[in-house]
């Protein structure tokens, strides 16, 4: 089969009085008038050669619901590797099998599915790539897997009013990919084998046809929840026992088939799992991930170009400007959490536009003033992958002398799969303009990227400035008064040894200059000098770090500890990373660092070790351990996790996750419940508790404890 061939697969609908009960067995007869999608080809390690494995998808609907059958044959099912089982669990480890459905076939977004022969289940919403995969959203979707004699076989049943799509079309963009971890991570797929193309890239997608007269219901789904919590803060002042027991309610309506409104009244967030805590030896704010599922869901709708400018291509994103970042919702200034007490959005599309709308109140908190915060976003879709866009956002603090603060901004990307016949290419950028209450000026940001992400060579070349007094009031920022360029270039080889899968060699630059004097400030230099990939899923590699800093106001890097304003440094360090296959039952993640740094040296050791003695059941411990020694005084700091998964089956899950970090001096515990009882409603169990560590009495203090129960239920109209 050509590269360049679109395959075709056709829905059967259901006759009247069908059904099909959900066991994984495939045993129904409207599945034998299914013709199935099959013919898989490898992406790796054979690319192009047919999959040793075969596969067959077959698809069947009725009126309200699409079905899927999945048959992974395999020659020695004795060999299958599945240990996970919790809801969108890590499935590096395990066979896999994974699906997108671009339901308005524009190549840009859709969704994404996957499940292991245990019956794990994981969902996302998805983007033109990779990169812009929203794994948050939570789908209403059920599925049974059954492993047997032939491998193993999955059905899955999808209500249409879960997805949005054209009801007056009858086309959709559809792909599958298989990954058989038991012979050395062999991954196919359906539609796109060349490695610049693959499942991940929306604009590979195969056709499904045939879907016709089906009912996506009145689009009206409500989601009650009631909470009860109980706290106490002896630590913090406040040995009170409290008991509250609240309800909130959400309410998810399809304005159109494209487009869907959310309401949220008295949010809560009790559910979401804990910060992973991490060690800052650097002079600017860490980002952590937004959590919570009201500003999870349908976050692809407010990506703005900047957000995937200053990432690598290894999934990591280290971007400089983010406009608009959800974690600064329901914080005030100082850190502090606020009550929200409602929400809106509406987000989808309409017409050749994608749009978001996003309205947010909240409540006052002790010495906390409420805030309104609104945020708009719009993107006219061009071509066949590109588009232009803006953005505004607006942050209001009622009652308090704090002017309102605004952002505005467009954006825009030009992108191909096509170049070169099958490369990819894009150009991306970006111009925000941020309000400044003292009305000084120099309140922009700006930045361009040229992109060419491809096997087996890759490379960008990116630049941003970021002005002296840019402030996004509902955004995130490391730090300003730079300009910056970052270019990056890398190849990978894949030798004819029957051991290795690839070699892999990059080296990225990372220059800013003062824009006014083009003084430099930095200079981070990544040499990716070693990196080997086996067939059997190892890693090693070696990094050579060469940094040129330059401070701009004094650096306390560690209580009494701090390096001069003024000063600047120029040291080189070395890392080497290793990673064992996580299909072992025991894998592991050592790195060592050690070189230079600042006025002396430093020594980084850290370690991950997991354990899956047993399908549903991880233990992961993980330490980090940095020892300073400086011209201007000595320090250590430690992190220690410890975390154990249990799940008795795809829909019961315990997690308790125990961390210790030296800089807060503080240890901290979250054990979480989590039951579904049946798709779309789902109970909570929580409990967390942080001590703090007394240096005078060598002693734990209790300084907080919450135990939550949460309990919500989704009816669909």
């Amino acid at each position: 089969m050509s590269p360049d061939e679109r395959r075709t697969m056709e829905a059967v609908r259901m006759g009247e009085g069908e059904q099909i009960e959900l066991d994984g067995m495939l045993d129904e007869a409207v599945w034998t008038r299914a013709v199935p999608a099959t013919n898989f080809i490898q992406r790796d390690p054979d690319t192009g050669q047919r999959a040793t494995e075969s596969t067959e998808v077959r698809i069947v609907y009725n009126e309200d619901k699409l079905y899927m059958g999945v048959t992974c044959f395999d020659s020695e099912p004795e060999k299958l590797i599945a240990n996970q089982m919790a809801r969108d669990g890590n499935l590096f480890g395990d066979e896999q099998f994974q699906w997108v459905f671009d339901t308005f076939l524009d190549g840009r977004t859709g969704y994404f599915f996957e499940m292991n022969p245990r019956g794990a289940m994981g969902d996302a919403l998805q983007g033109a790539d990779f990169s812009s995969r929203n794994r948050q959203w939570d789908g209403i979707w059920d599925a049974r897997a059954h492993i047997s004699e032939i491998g193993w076989t999955l059905e899955i049943e999808i209500p249409f009013r879960t997805l949005n799509f054209d009801p007056n079309s009858d086309r959709w963009g559809i792909n599958f990919q298989r990954s058989i971890r038991h012979k050395n991570n062999e991954e196919s797929v359906w539609m796109g084998w060349p490695r610049n193309q693959g499942l991940n890239r929306m604009s590979n997608t195969a056709l499904l046809t045939g879907i016709h007269d089906v009912s996506q219901g009145r689009g009206l789904d409500i989601k009650p929840y009631v909470l009860g919590t109980s706290e106490s803060f002896p630590g913090r002042g406040d040995s009170r026992l409290t008991n509250d027991a609240t309800a909130g309610l959400d309410v998810f309506y399809s304005v159109t088939p494209s487009l869907r409104a959310n309401l949220t009244v008295n949010t809560d967030f009790a559910q979401a799992e804990v910060d992973q805590r991490q060690v800052n030896l650097t002079r600017f704010s860490l980002l952590f991930p937004e959590k919570r599922d009201f500003f999870l869901d349908g976050a692809l709708f407010f990506d703005f170009a900047s957000a995937n400018i200053g990432g690598n291509f290894e999934g990591s994103n280290n971007a400089d400007v983010l406009p608009f970042f959800t974690r600064s919702i329901g914080l005030d200034e100082n850190g502090n959490p606020q009550r929200i007490d409602f929400g809106a959005k509406v987000l989808g599309q309409v017409g050749d536009f994608d749009m978001g709308v996003l309205q947010v109140h909240t409540g006052q908190e002790g010495a906390s003033l409420g805030e309104d915060f609104l945020v708009g976003r719009v993107k006219r879709r061009m071509l066949r992958q590109s588009y232009v866009g803006a953005l505004y956002t607006l942050r209001d603090t009622r009652g308090g002398a704090t002017d309102s603060r605004q952002t505005a901004g467009a954006d825009f990307r030009l992108a191909t799969s096509t170049f070169r016949q099958r490369q990819n290419l894009s150009l991306s950028g970006y111009f925000l303009h941020t309000t400044n209450p003292l009305d000084a000026g120099k309140s922009d940001a700006f930045g361009a990227e040229l992109s060419y992400p491809n096997d087996p060579v890759y490379s960008s070349l990116e630049y941003q400035e970021v002005q002296d007094n840019y402030d996004p009031a509902v955004g995130f920022l490391r730090r300003t008064g730079f300009r910056k360029f970052q270019p990056r270039l890398g190849f990978q080889l894949r030798p004819q040894y029957d051991w290795v899968r690839r070699f892999d060699f990059r080296g990225d630059m990372d220059l800013r200059v003062d824009p006014d004097t083009n003084r430099m400030l930095t200079r981070e230099i990544d040499i990716k000098a070693f990196d080997l990939y086996t067939n059997s899923q190892d890693r090693l590699q070696v990094h050579i770090l060469p940094t040129y800093d330059l401070l701009q106001e004094d650096f306390e890097i560690s209580e009494g500890i701090t390096l001069p304003i003024g000063r600047h440094y120029s040291f080189t360090r070395y890392q080497v990373d290793g990673q064992t296959a996580d299909r072992r039952m025991v894998s592991v993640r050592p790195r060592i660092e050690w070189g230079n740094f600042y006025s002396g040296d430093r020594r980084e050791l850290r370690l991950e070790v997991n354990l899956r003695p047993r399908p549903g059941l991880l233990l992961a411990v993980a330490g980090e351990r940095n020892r300073v020694r400086l011209t201007e005084g000595a320090f250590t700091t430690n992190l220690y996790r410890f975390v154990t998964e249990t799940e008795l089956n795809p829909s019961v899950s315990l997690v308790n996750n125990i961390q210790y970090d030296s800089q807060s001096s503080t240890l901290g515990w979250q054990s979480r419940f989590r039951w579904i009882i049946k798709p779309g409603n789902d109970l909570y169990f929580v409990y967390i508790q942080n001590w703090q560590d007394d240096p005078l009495s060598h002693q734990f203090y209790t300084l907080d404890r919450r135990a939550t129960s949460k309990i919500s239920y989704t009816h669909r109209f």
